[in-house]
């Protein structure tokens, strides 16, 4: 054949192929087309779009998108970004014949007008590889697969806030065809953002950390779907501390004292043994010491004491009731619209369980798997707790593994693992129980899937699909429960420690308590891993953790001085000074005036602690600003004792007025025996705050309650001094 018929039926198949393959009609330049490396959509794509803040909440990754366009949050489903880019709107975002007229590219580039701004310049290496992108086809390639993305070092210590430092990051990829492995620098693609940017500036352009002030900070860096956080102490002090190691053997100290030789601070005195008594007493049985327990307390010279005094404290029935409130109030045990009944099991319940010292893991298991009919099986009020399956999702994770997994409704958890899949699968499983007075199984009962609008599958979080198991799963909260209270769950253990500690020492180690992920870390990571494997060791006793904080030095540290910065309250060098729980304020109240609360449909002489509903009408309560348990109680903004409202109607109202005139109050009582003004004083301070008055205080107040006045005017007068010490901060707090 001649070479000119060759050439033009040559011509004539690659129009035939053409035709039938639009997209090869774009000109590919020859040392382009012999390019073997063609950019990966998924994995060096979406970075870009995360770096220049294209798919943040804020911009288009939000629920609603802006100006028309949505994209995932922070690239968590690059199919669906694909189809928004490639195709969506007639595909107008891209011009493959053109790649300069993309809309992709102008926009953010600055070459259209752009709600965003400009995001970079289009010979920026965001903007070049987004045009070769789109030169080579603009293909979802997925050919790697991201195996690690490694940040170095975890945690780094600095000298001074006047070093900096510049973060690199490495990511390997695996290829699922070849099962090649390979590491890249993706330090340019990774979005570094510091917790407290007043604390830490991120230059973007270089992920370069600069310093405005000591402490601890936490920055997170994000590539991908991976969210690592990296620790940043900075020493406060110039000083290197003298800290000595613990006497006492508690690993709690060695940890706490480790973590304040690296920021420099010292540590404070252990607190006296009277501060130490009330102290304990507030945090175990809830209620203040009686003045036979100060003196017996006081006398006793024991080198084991405090020990001794612990030991009572968790034998003692009251330790039972108040540790049943907590509980009580971390499941949001309250009545239901018309029925008093099924809280009252419920308490009951939780209450043998208390003081039978029962395993945490045990209890779990029971509520989990708990069916029948609630007004007589306790457990099974768990179920009714909240109105649906998506509602019980979020009340379980949060009150039994303090994670919230709500954030996956609608997308993937922008600062966790957690995925809509795990959140929709978990609320599938719960969908099968019917929540009614009589709890059961509803085999039939779905939960729809908010991204597909279908029926999800049934999944353990993060870890399976039920369906994909063996055997018979009827009863699919049986998996769940296994996985939920296995003590190797990363989360189980941790959360109850952490609400354990949070309850002793005035803050978790982790805040919010319900709130437990990598991006959230710990004071002390290592302490709470410890604890967490100790209250395991341990069968999961709560006393066990509660005796094993409470015997440590930093439990026992006296609150700093006045002017002593907060920091140190924050790493445990002093003590924090933490607001009565309102429960316990009115029960203390009740104690120091001698006239208690009546509550209806309880005996009288009930303390607040005690009560199975946080629905029983109480106007001090209320007052005092109480959690209705209707929502999680664990917020760390929760003024215990009422904000201000209360504080105004403690200063103003009857709440403490009628009890403190009250003809059968304490008061009254001492009037009538003609007690001497100064064991008046003595015996106020001594209920109130668990001491005695210093020489000074008992030569103010006798000068300001000179007995040389009538009757009407004495009582007057000492009703004040006693409406004084009720409303001091020594008396609202626990210190």
């Amino acid at each position: 054949m001649h070479d000119s018929s060759k050439i033009r039926i040559a011509l004539f198949a690659s129009l035939l192929v053409c035709f039938a393959h639009p997209f090869l009609l774009v000109p590919i330049a020859a040392d382009e087309a012999a390019d073997n490396n063609k950019i990966d959509f998924q994995t060096e794509i979406i970075p870009v779009l995360t770096k220049m803040g294209c798919n943040a909440g804020s911009c288009h990754g939000s629920a609603a998108g802006r100006g028309g366009f949505r994209l995932s949050l922070y690239g968590s489903q690059p199919g669906d970004d694909f189809r928004a880019i490639v195709q969506d709107d007639k595909g107008r975002r891209i011009n493959r014949a053109k790649h300069q007229k993309s809309l992709i590219l102008r926009k953010p580039g600055g070459d259209l007008d752009h709600g965003g701004e400009q995001r970079f310049e289009f010979s920026d290496p965001a903007g070049q590889l987004i045009a070769n992108w789109i030169k080579q086809g603009a293909q979802f390639e997925s050919s790697a697969i991201l195996e690690k993305f490694e940040v170095g070092q975890s945690s780094l210590k600095f000298k001074t806030v006047a070093e900096n430092h510049q973060f690199n990051f490495t990511a390997t990829f695996s290829d699922p065809v070849t099962s090649a492995i390979t590491t890249k620098d993706v330090t340019q693609w990774t979005v570094v953002t510091a917790n407290d940017e007043s604390s830490v500036k991120i230059d973007p352009e270089t992920n370069t950390a600069t310093f405005a002030r000591p402490g601890r900070h936490i920055v997170i860096a994000r590539f991908l779907d991976r969210v690592v956080p990296i620790e940043i102490l900075i020493p406060f002090y110039d000083q290197p501390t003298n800290n000595k190691t613990p006497q006492n053997q508690n690993f709690i100290d060695q940890y706490v004292i480790k973590k304040l030789d690296q920021l420099q601070i010292p540590t404070g005195s252990q607190t006296d043994d009277l501060t130490f008594l009330r102290r304990a007493s507030l945090d175990l049985v809830g209620r203040l010491p009686t003045q036979n327990e100060i003196e017996q307390f006081e006398a006793n010279q024991s080198a084991d004491k405090r020990e001794k005094l612990i030991d009572d404290l968790l034998a003692n029935p009251a330790f039972t009731d108040y540790w049943t409130y907590r509980i009580a109030t971390q499941l949001r045990i309250r009545s239901q619209p018309q029925d008093k009944v099924g809280a009252k099991v419920y308490h009951t319940w939780l209450k043998q369980q208390i003081g039978a010292n029962e395993s945490w893991q045990n209890i779990s298991k029971e509520l989990l798997l708990a069916k029948g009919n609630s007004f007589n099986v306790g457990p099974a009020n768990f179920y009714r707790t909240t109105g649906n399956a998506r509602l019980q999702t979020e009340f379980v994770t949060e009150s039994l593994l303090g994670v919230k997994v709500r954030c996956a409704n609608c997308h993937n958890h922008p600062l966790d693992h957690w995925t809509q899949d795990d959140y929709h699968g978990l609320a599938a499983i719960f969908a099968k129980v019917r929540q009614a007075r009589v709890v059961s199984l509803n085999p039939s009962g779905e939960n729809i899937h908010a991204k597909t609008g279908e029926p999800a599958r049934s999944r353990v979080p993060g870890e399976y699909f039920i369906d994909e198991l063996s055997g018979d799963h009827s009863d699919e909260r049986i998996p769940l429960t296994d996985w939920i209270t296995d003590e190797k769950n990363p989360y189980f253990a941790r959360s109850m420690v952490n609400r354990i500690w949070q309850s002793l020492m005035g803050r978790g180690l982790v805040e919010p308590v319900d709130d437990l992920r990598s991006t959230n870390p710990a004071t002390h990571p290592e302490l709470l891993d410890r604890l967490a494997a100790d209250f395991v060791k341990s069968d999961f006793n709560i006393r066990h953790t509660i005796k094993q904080i409470c015997s440590s030095e930093a439990y026992q540290r006296a609150v700093g001085k006045s002017g002593t910065p907060s920091f140190h309250q924050d790493f445990l060098a002093d003590a924090r000074v933490r607001t009565l729980p309102p429960e316990v304020l009115a029960d203390s109240i009740a104690d120091v005036t001698g006239v208690f609360e009546t509550y209806p449909d309880h005996p009288d002489g009930t303390r607040a602690v005690q009560l199975y509903d946080s629905k029983i009408p109480s106007k001090s309560l209320d007052i005092l600003g109480r959690c209705s348990r209707e929502e999680s109680c664990e917020s760390d903004t929760q003024v215990a004792a009422g904000g201000l409202s209360a504080q105004l109607h403690l200063l103003n109202g009857p709440l403490i007025n009628k009890k403190i005139s009250a003809i059968d109050g304490k008061l009254s009582e001492m009037l009538a025996a003609q007690t001497s003004t100064e064991e008046i004083i003595k015996h106020f301070y001594l209920q109130a705050f668990s001491r005695k008055p210093s020489s000074s205080e008992s030569e103010y107040w006798l000068k300001q309650l000179d007995d040389d006045v009538d009757e009407t005017a004495r009582q007057s007068r000492l009703e004040d001094f006693v409406w004084s010490v009720l409303n001091s901060k020594e008396f609202t707090t626990n210190h």
